[in-house]
């Protein structure tokens, strides 16, 4: 894809993501059923916070975009790696995630996720926005351009790192409020609920593993495996 081209769909996709985002915080207050957005408000769903991510993913992206346009090279560099490295570690595999921990068990029982509730509140274009079309936007950004992905055990430590981080933030939130921020985990016991993380670890770290293996089938090797030892070490 063009440079150009690349520049004009990365800032839509910016666009479109600070919208969904700006629609979320505009749901009222009084309007909101007693179980959602109270302590931690929105910033608890990991849901809300991919989308924040997705937004920041592709602005940084426009930015490389328009230094590669103007040929800022020593910038583009740095802002490059940043890119690939969010995308691998994060944009990718949150948004995957989303769309497929939601859309399973929505389907089982939507009252575990997104309860009947939020119908009334949230319209459907935007519980697709917010569900749905994240998975094809983070697969067409493997097919528009490359990314070098970092080495496998750096990578899959900040991926672990970040999800470790949020199950702290779940679990600091159910300690305060004696509330659990999804319906879902109220069914566990101390011991599921162990098992439901570490599987929700493992399926994440597959989805990481699932996007490295396709941008190296799409676009090489050389592309694929980001060397950060210099010559000597």
């Amino acid at each position: 894809m063009a440079i150009a081209t690349l520049a004009l769909y990365h800032s839509l996709v910016f666009v479109w993501y600070i919208f969904v985002t700006y629609s979320i915080s505009l749901v009222r207050a009084e309007d909101r059923p007693s179980e959602v957005f109270l302590y931690g408000r929105q910033w608890k769903y990991l849901t809300v916070l991919n989308l924040v991510l997705q937004a920041v993913f592709y602005g940084i992206s426009f930015l490389a975009d328009v230094l590669r346009l103007i040929k800022k090279l020593p910038s583009v560099k740095y802002i490059i790696s940043c890119r690939d490295l969010l995308f691998s570690v994060l944009a990718f595999p949150v948004a995957t995630f989303v769309f497929m921990s939601f859309w399973v068990l929505y389907t089982y029982n939507r009252e575990l996720v997104y309860p009947k509730s939020l119908d009334g509140i949230i319209p459907m274009w935007l519980n697709h926005a917010m569900h749905t079309i994240v998975l094809p936007l983070a697969l067409l950004e493997i097919f528009a351009t490359p990314h070098r992905y970092p080495p496998k055990k750096k990578g899959l430590i900040l991926l672990g790192f970040v999800s470790v981080a949020y199950l702290s933030w779940v679990l600091w939130i159910y300690s305060v409020t004696g509330e659990w921020v999804y319906p879902l985990f109220t069914f566990f016991s101390p011991v599921g609920l162990a098992a439901f993380f570490c599987s929700s670890l493992v399926l994440i770290v597959w989805i990481y593993n699932t996007g490295e293996f396709l941008n190296r089938m799409i676009w090489g090797d050389t592309v694929v495996i980001l060397e950060y030892k210099r010559k000597g070490k």
